[in-house]
């Protein structure tokens, strides 16, 4: 039987009446079961949930578990015209945003609930998933998301339009966006410098059916330690800072231009630095409890594989091809590998305290994101974040971005203007 906390009780209250809704909780507030509830109290027999592919398994147990009124399909696995067939009982579609374009019979879906999970997904208006969704016709709208635009109100304009909220993108960015033009290739594009009347837009949102919520108005979650540890460059690194083309490791790396060169020198950081390799098999060494490591490129997934092998650490691994949390749950000294993209959003890992960050990712959203996978509901011990930079690169700059709450290649794009 499914329980909801007080809080979550007086948010699905506060939008009762409405048939838009978004529900921005910070993550750990439990936005999968204030969405799925909220997708009952509307009473539709046909529900369509979007969501990453990742979680559409996640999707289908919750339902399973608490709301056997409801016949369940997973249209990732439905390639013909499933929906011709007739509904004998409360239905929920199921399907991850990449397909969800794909299935040109959902453009002719009527009368349903729409629950898009993770709806900073559809921030990109010119994306064919966004585009897809913003011509469906949905009866009811229920957005969800921790972050969703990851503070980045110039990408909240979509989501807007789903709400019902209709204003044009022009007039959107005159009242809330302030922006410079760059030459970038001979063209000039707009740079976001910062944001105006952000109460207004708050305000605006909810009053077409967006709340707001975080952790800590209302939970006490425990505390929150992050630790830096410098870790010293390879030569290498320096000679290719300096000359844009180094051989390692049987590799050519060449950095003809400054997005390659930011890639090589972000590897020439984490999978081709062994200084790296070793702080973390210090601090797997130290600890017997759960370890949550997140990573970026397959190789840094590869030696911490390796790593695990050779302490004899039970190990699971969650990417864009693997998901699988045996170990996790099962041993109380397992290491848990996940890549950003893949299980910084949505994944409940509070059997662990502890995420250590090989390397950083470039998106403010994901690295906070990652964080609340040990943050939320159900934590009772204190969170230790350990972040293994090489000292004086490229990755302190990161790090610096991302505590701003900015995305690194907005930085980047700023650094290119002024030199």
């Amino acid at each position: 039987m499914l329980k909801l906390y007080d809080f979550q009780k007086q948010i699905l209250n506060m939008t009762k009446d409405r048939n838009h809704v978004a529900y921005y909780l910070d993550m750990g507030l439990g936005k999968t079961f204030v969405g799925s509830e909220k997708m009952k109290q509307l009473g539709n027999k046909v529900n369509l949930v979007i969501c990453q592919k990742s979680k559409v398994n996640d999707w289908i147990q919750h339902f399973e578990d608490y709301y056997s009124e409801y016949e369940i399909i997973n249209l990732t696995k439905e390639k013909q015209d499933i929906l011709l067939e007739p509904i004998t009982k409360p239905t929920i579609y199921i399907i991850n945003y990449e397909l969800t374009f794909r299935r040109q019979y959902l453009r002719y879906l009527k009368d349903f609930t729409l629950l898009l999970d993770e709806s900073s997904l559809i921030q990109n208006e010119h994306a064919k998933r966004t585009k897809f969704i913003l011509n469906m016709n949905p009866t009811n709208i229920i957005l969800l998301s921790g972050t969703p635009v990851g503070g980045k109100y110039e990408n909240l304009w979509s989501q807007c339009r789903l709400l019902g909220w209709y204003i044009n993108k022009s007039s959107f960015w005159q009242r809330y966006i302030q922006t410079r033009l760059i030459e970038v290739n001979g063209f000039n594009l707009p740079i976001v410098t910062g944001y105006m009347n952000v109460g207004d837009l708050k305000q605006n949102l909810r009053d077409h059916g967006a709340v707001f919520l975080k952790s800590s108005e209302v939970l006490d979650l425990p505390e929150q330690v992050e630790t830096k540890q410098l870790i010293e460059p390879i030569p290498a690194y320096k000679s290719f800072r300096k000359n844009s083309i180094i051989e390692i490791d049987g590799d050519t790396l060449v950095g003809d231009n400054i997005l390659k060169k930011m890639l090589y020198e972000r590897q020439l950081c984490g999978q081709y630095n062994t200084k790296k390799l070793d702080a973390l098999k210090e601090i797997m060494e130290s600890t017997s409890n759960r370890l949550i490591i997140f990573y970026n490129f397959t190789k840094e997934k590869d030696l911490i594989v390796s790593l695990c092998e050779k302490l004899k650490k039970p190990y699971s691994i969650i990417n864009g091809e693997i998901k699988d949390l045996k170990a996790y749950q099962e041993n109380d000294d397992s290491v848990t590998i996940v890549q950003y993209q893949a299980g910084a959003m949505g994944l409940n890992l509070q059997q662990a305290n502890k995420i250590i960050y090989f390397t950083l990712p470039l998106s403010s959203e994901l690295f906070e994101q990652s964080k609340k996978r040990i943050h939320r509901i159900g934590q009772v011990d204190t969170c230790f974040y350990y972040y293994l930079l090489a000292k004086g690169s490229i990755e302190e700059s990161i790090y610096k971005t991302l505590l701003m709450r900015q995305d690194y290649t907005n930085e980047l794009y700023r650094k290119e203007n002024q030199e």
